[in-house]
């Protein structure tokens, strides 16, 4: 049986983090492959165009064999649901033990997602703690009992463990908003991708 990582999310755009986030997955669990999949419109967010966060995610991932960038979400209309991007991989891939990769904010979400009771017990959860939150791995991991024990008043059960990741504190809004700036994202992100952006202006009063 494989293990393969499910990472979703906007990646708007995606940075060093989110890489090392990937990265430390493939060791810790481990995986045998992680799958990034680009939201196509996320149900509480305006982002950039899908071809520009898909094309930057290609880049930043180039070179690495374990890595997998998904193009699943363009191949559906409407808000992009958890629940559909898992049931469309599964069906792709036989014999796997899944892994749902999610950064803890959004794991605190998860009581509330569109038909999380289903996605809850299909797969593993690996949360990466709050990268800007200042809190400590103890502080991460009662937050992640917290939401273990809501879910468990709904009767339901979640297998998930915390990612030992070093924090830093890098987002995709703090580079955003340096773009906006016409401020540097040197060592933010790949320079592959920092080329992408200035090519075609992302982020920028001058975005495609």
């Amino acid at each position: 049986m494989q293990h393969i990582g499910i990472f979703g999310g906007t990646f708007d755009p995606v940075h060093w983090g989110h890489l090392l986030v990937a990265q430390r997955t493939l060791y810790q669990v481990p995986l045998s492959k992680v799958i990034w999949v680009p939201s196509l419109n996320p149900p509480h967010k305006k982002v950039a165009l899908f071809k520009n966060r898909w094309e930057m995610l290609k880049l930043a991932t180039r070179g690495n064999s374990a890595f997998t960038v998904s193009s699943i979400e363009a191949k559906r209309s409407g808000t992009s649901y958890a629940i559909n991007t898992f049931m469309d991989l599964s069906s792709c891939y036989a014999d796997t033990h899944w892994y749902w990769i999610t950064g803890l904010d959004t794991f605190q979400t998860l009581p509330r997602w569109y038909r999380g009771r289903e996605l809850v017990q299909m797969c593993d959860w690996l949360i990466a703690p709050r990268q800007l939150g200042g809190e400590t791995t103890d502080q991460s991991e009662l937050i992640c009992k917290q939401v273990e024990q809501q879910l468990t008043q709904q009767s339901l059960t979640i297998r998930w463990q915390l990612l030992d990741i070093p924090l830093i504190g890098i987002s995709s809004s703090l580079i955003r908003r340096l773009c906006r700036e016409s401020l540097s994202i040197g060592y933010l992100v790949p320079e592959s991708v920092r080329s992408y952006i200035n090519t075609h202006n992302l982020y920028s009063d001058k975005s495609e």
